[in-house]
This record gives C-alpha cells, sequence and structure tokens, in this order.
C-alpha cells in the first residue's frame, strides 16, 4: 500500500467502464463485417466516471445511493479486487474487506484451513493467526465445524466465519458491502456491536448498505453516488435523507 499522508483512502480520477455484451444481433454483425469490421460491437456500461474522494484516518464513511449508480464497484477498487481504468486508488495501512460472502475462501478446505488462507491473503502471519485462531473461531460460532469442508457451509456459516477473520486482522481500514444482510439477527446484532467498536478506536470505516437506519447510526459521513458520479458528500443524516427524497422512501 501506498503512505499518502493522512488519508486512509484517495481516489483520484477513477473510472471504471464494464462490457456488458461483445455482439449483438445477426443484423448488426452483418453489416459490421459488410463495412469491413469497423466499429465496436461490444455494449459498454460505465460503472464509475471520474470520481474524486479522500477518506481520512478514523473517519466512518457510509457510500450510498440507488442500484446501479456504482457503490460496490467503487469499493471492490478500494480493496485492489479491481483495477481502474484510469485515474488512481489509494490506500495506507492494512485494508480488510467483507465485499462477496465467502470471497476468498477455498471450497474444498475446512474451515480451520481457510482460516489460515484468508488470514494470510489479508496480511497476517502465521503465528498472527496461531495466535488469534481460538478467539476467531469463539466469535465465529462455527464450533465444531471448523474442521468441515466448507463447501458444506450455509451462507451464515461463511459470514460468521469470514467476518471474524476480517475484524480480527485488526485493520486500519475495514470494508463492508450488504455483507450484514446475511446471516441471523444475533450475530448481525454482534457484527455491528464489532463494527462500532473498530470505530471507537479509531479504525476507518467505509460501508456500503442500504439499511439507512443502520449506516446513520454507524457512520458519520455519507458520500452519494448517483449513476457513477458523486453528487453529495457530508454529514450522512443529511445524505441519507437526500437519498431518502430522491428514492421517495419514507
Amino acid at each position: 500500500m501506498v503512505a499518502i499522508d493522512d488519508r486512509a483512502i484517495s481516489c483520484v480520477g477513477v473510472r471504471k467502464q464494464f462490457v456488458l455484451r461483445h455482439t449483438r444481433s445477426m443484423k448488426e454483425a452483418l453489416v459490421w463485417l459488410i463495412r469491413g469490421r469497423k466499429g465496436d460491437l461490444s455494449k459498454k456500461f460505465d460503472a464509475l466516471k471520474d470520481v474524486s474522494l479522500d477518506v481520512q484516518h478514523g473517519e466512518t464513511v457510509a457510500l450510498l445511493g440507488l442500484n446501479g449508480s456504482g457503490k460496490s464497484t467503487l469499493l471492490k477498487l478500494i480493496s485492489g479486487v479491481l483495477q481502474p481504468d484510469s485515474g488512481t486508488v489509494l490506500t495506507r495501512g492494512r485494508v480488510a474487506g467483507l465485499i462477496e460472502v465467502g470471497a476468498g475462501f477455498h471450497h474444498d478446505l475446512s474451515g480451520r484451513d481457510n482460516v489460515y488462507l484468508n488470514g494470510a491473503i489479508l496480511g497476517m502471519t502465521e503465528a498472527e493467526i496461531d495466535d488469534k485462531f481460538e478467539s476467531i473461531v469463539n466469535f465465529s460460532e462455527i464450533g465444531e465445524f471448523i474442521d468441515t469442508e466448507v463447501k458444506f457451509y450455509s451462507s451464515g456459516m461463511y459470514l460468521r466465519l469470514a467476518f471474524s477473520i476480517a475484524v480480527h486482522t485488526d485493520p486500519e481500514v475495514f470494508l463492508i458491502d450488504e455483507i450484514l444482510a446475511v446471516g441471523d439477527e444475533p450475530f448481525q446484532r454482534k457484527c455491528i456491536a464489532k463494527i462500532k467498536e473498530l470505530a471507537a478506536r479509531g479504525k476507518t470505516l467505509f460501508v456500503v448498505s442500504h439499511d439507512l437506519d443502520l449506516v446513520s447510526t454507524i457512520c458519520e459521513r455519507g458520500v452519494l453516488l448517483q449513476h457513477g458520479h458523486v453528487v453529495m458528500d457530508g454529514d450522512v443524516h443529511e445524505v441519507v435523507a437526500e437519498l431518502r427524497k430522491r428514492s421517495n422512501v419514507l
């Protein structure tokens, strides 16, 4: 990761485009061939367009917007899962993310083996994992299933173990994408309490969620995306009110 003064995250002029499809109708393909293969048959979608924002170390930020606004794409760029087509994304410190349930898990390995695998991916040493292993298992409530292959886990079990590993890496930057929608209510409350604990310890939180009441209690700042652009950046309550107005949510 690149040190950038007191910023935990810095995005400058970020653009990301996806190809939705490579071919169109037979008629369009024939015209394309007749014209000597001139032009582009693929349909493209700009998920993010010239996005710039800075997140200071210790800030708690809710990334908000309607479906298709680019929230998850931006989170994946910050986590390093994706790379921007143009612009720069820089982070400082250890970054842990809950972007997709079970992402990074090897289905044919046991929960125990995946703790070590994911811990290593997230930057922990084997000694650190050894030291925190019991705490990881206890928090996840996996119990005796820790030595079962994870392909037999439910989505809730995936969540509990993935969340537990991520928070035990003691990250400077914690990224969360709708992950709390999975799992039972008691564990969700446990996760929320842990997230608030991280915030109280001065960790940087960057949260994507459709639960506007939840993000209003966890985060202080809101960033509103619309069609790949940042259209509002400020107090989370003001940004949530603006999103409710735009989406007619009462």
